[in-house]
C-alpha cells in the first residue's frame, strides 16, 4: 500500500474535455450510483448559467465535480460528486474550497446555499454551513437546505 499522502487539486472547468469529465463523474455518482434520473441530474443550467469545477488526483485522474449558479435566492452550490474510490480523501473539501473562493470573489455579499443529501450534512457543517428549515425530498433523496455562515466556523 502506498504511504504517500493523497493529493488533489480542484479548479474551475476551462475546456470542453474537463466539462465532459465532470459530467461523466456526476453521471456515475448520481445516475448509476444513486438512481437519480438522468433528466434530473443533467439540466438546463449545465449549459446556460452554471460555473463548473473538476477535481483531479495527483496523477491527473478526474475524481470529483461540482457547480454553482446565481438564483433569485443567492448563489446555489450544486452537483458535488466524488467517485467512490476517492471519497474521504479531501476531494470534496478541495472542491468546496475552490467553489467558495470563486463565489466570494464574484458575489461577496450573496447568500450562499445548497441542498445537502442527508449523508453529506456533517461534511457541510464542518465547512461552515448550517441547516435551514425542514428536511425535504429531492430526486427521491432526503435533503436539507443549508446556508454558508463563515463567521460561525
Amino acid at each position: 500500500m502506498n504511504s504517500e499522502p493523497f493529493s488533489v487539486s480542484a479548479q474551475r472547468v476551462s475546456s470542453p474535455e474537463d466539462l465532459a469529465a465532470a459530467f461523466a463523474i456526476r453521471h456515475r455518482v448520481f445516475v448509476e450510483g444513486q438512481g437519480v434520473p438522468a433528466s434530473k441530474e443533467h439540466d438546463q443550467h449545465d449549459q446556460a448559467n452554471a460555473v463548473h469545477y473538476l477535481a483531479r488526483a495527483a496523477d491527473g485522474t478526474p475524481c470529483g465535480a461540482a457547480r454553482w449558479r446565481r438564483t433569485d435566492q443567492g448563489v446555489k452550490l450544486e452537483r458535488f460528486a466524488v467517485l467512490a474510490a476517492y471519497r474521504n480523501q479531501q476531494v470534496g473539501a478541495a472542491l468546496l474550497r475552490a467553489v467558495l473562493r470563486d463565489v466570494q470573489a464574484a458575489h461577496p455579499d450573496a447568500v450562499v446555499y445548497l441542498h445537502a443529501q442527508l449523508a453529506a450534512v456533517r461534511f457541510y457543517r464542518r465547512h461552515g454551513f448550517v441547516t435551514v428549515g425542514e428536511q425535504f425530498t429531492e430526486a427521491g433523496i432526503e435533503h436539507y437546505r443549508m446556508q454558508w455562515r463563515p463567521a460561525e466556523q
